[in-house]
């Protein structure tokens, strides 16, 4: 076990501790966590102005920590980069453990808020004004930060509604028809590698978060929490339609087994040996830093569809920025957060290139009009607004995911480079997984 779960762990147990107890002793920052905190102690707190210290790696919250301390002078804000994604939650884990070093903002991604909910780590801002917003945001994000009938944990920073963004120039080279559902998206994968071996159709060498996106957009809902028992079922209807469906991919070998976010994976977006990616909305920056070379032969389609005539959709990937319960200044940290993911800070941030996770901003016709010159000119954002609002409700993730995907390459991995059957593998990723929720004090089933 990493220095990572094991914080993690002993968290969990004094959680468990503490709920057992029925109290929370909140003695740090100004406010008590999902306390009676009003708008106008917010103002004050950026009145009195002081020091935050914000956790990020998002590049487009550094022009945010500019335009925020140009409004509220009285307010210092030094932005960190202490990693991403998983080296920034052990970092975090490791400072909350510690008891010093705790930043007072820290961006989140939305599968591993749930943990770092359960442990007490970060604060319910509901009662700061962010029980109020939920009309503000698309149902997805706003589902994913909020925890119980009347907590939220953090605040939506941006959107991962999936879309199909494929090569045109591929498909028209080797007459391949956007494909409306997955049958045919199998099918469309087998027809262009015969046409040319070299190429494929997407690239899969196993991945946590694909994978739950497409149980999701599928209707599965494999993970369920009630207080501390938790149920996984990755066998279940939708997650039993991915196993089927993705097992020809891989057993023919239709999918090039590049890891994602390498030179190599860019290359292949590049060339064209890698001709479709389903995923998330922010993926277009990606596309023209990683990609330049393919510029003008992209396009963007609606997901493919697992029941023809479907309008189902998924979350891929989105952050959030939370409090954690030690910052020395709750409200003052609240008062970021909204102003980076409700106010001019999120404006600045879809300037440059965020997906919103704001309801009034994916209906703007400014926003809906805008042409991406690297998708030929196409309005893309027609059609990953239509996705944000076919997100299958209902979805959520295990209080210890974090944990569970730093376990699948060696449980469901195993299906992409054996024989091991992909619905195996997904068992394989739910009985250890069980084992260690079982581990923490949970009761799984």
């Amino acid at each position: 076990m990493t220095r990572f779960l094991k914080v993690v762990a002993a968290a969990t147990a004094a959680t468990l501790a503490l709920a057992a107890c029925g109290g929370n002793d909140d003695s740090s920052g100004t406010g008590t966590s999902g306390g009676n905190v009003s708008a106008a102690d917010v103002d004050a707190a950026l009145a009195k102005g002081g020091s935050l210290t914000v956790w990020a790696w998002d590049n487009t919250l550094k022009n945010v920590v500019s335009t925020f301390q140009n409004k509220y002078p009285n307010v210092k804000v030094e932005l960190v980069n202490a990693g991403t994604g998983d080296k920034q939650y052990t970092a975090l884990q490791n400072a909350i453990a510690a008891g010093s070093g705790v930043p007072d903002v820290a961006q989140i991604e939305y599968y591993a808020l749930p943990q770092f909910a359960l442990a007490m780590s970060i604060a319910d801002v509901g009662g700061y004004g962010a029980s109020g917003l939920q009309s503000t945001f698309t149902p997805g994000p706003w589902n994913a930060v909020t925890l119980g009938a009347d907590k939220v944990y953090a605040l939506p920073i941006d959107s991962g509604p999936m879309a199909l963004f494929y090569n045109k120039e591929v498909f028209d080279k080797h007459g391949i028809t956007v494909p409306a559902t997955w049958a045919e998206y199998v099918e469309a994968a087998r027809k262009l590698h015969k046409a040319d071996p070299k190429v494929y159709i997407t690239g899969d060498s196993g991945d946590a978060g694909f994978t739950t996106s497409m149980i999701w957009q599928a209707g599965g809902k494999p993970f369920q929490t009630s207080g501390t028992d938790v149920t996984i079922n990755l066998a279940d209807p939708g997650s039993a339609k991915f196993a089927q469906t993705w097992q020809p991919m891989i057993t023919e070998k239709l999918v090039a087994s590049i890891p994602p976010w390498s030179d190599e994976w860019f290359k292949a977006l590049g060339d064209g040996t890698i001709a479709s990616l389903p995923t998330g909305a922010w993926m277009p920056g990606n596309l023209v830093t990683g990609a330049a070379a393919a510029s003008g032969k992209w396009r963007v389609a609606p997901m493919p569809q697992w029941e023809a005539g479907g309008k189902a959709s998924a979350e891929n990937g989105g952050s959030s920025l939370a409090v954690p319960e030690k910052s020395a200044d709750k409200a003052l940290a609240y008062a970021f957060l909204k102003y980076a993911a409700v106010d001019e800070g999120k404006d600045s941030r879809i300037k440059e290139g965020a997906f919103p996770a704001t309801t009034a901003d994916i209906a703007k016709p400014e926003f809906l009009n805008a042409e991406f010159k690297y998708f030929g000119g196409q309005k893309a954002n027609e059609i990953f607004a239509q996705s944000a609002q076919n997100v299958v409700p209902g979805w959520s993730y295990l209080p210890f995911q974090v944990y569970a995907n730093s376990i699948f390459n060696d449980t469901v991995g195993k299906s992409y480079v054996s024989a091991t059957p992909l619905a195996d593998g997904l068992k394989a990723w739910q009985d250890q997984s069980a084992k260690y929720g079982n581990e923490q004090g949970f009761t799984v089933k």
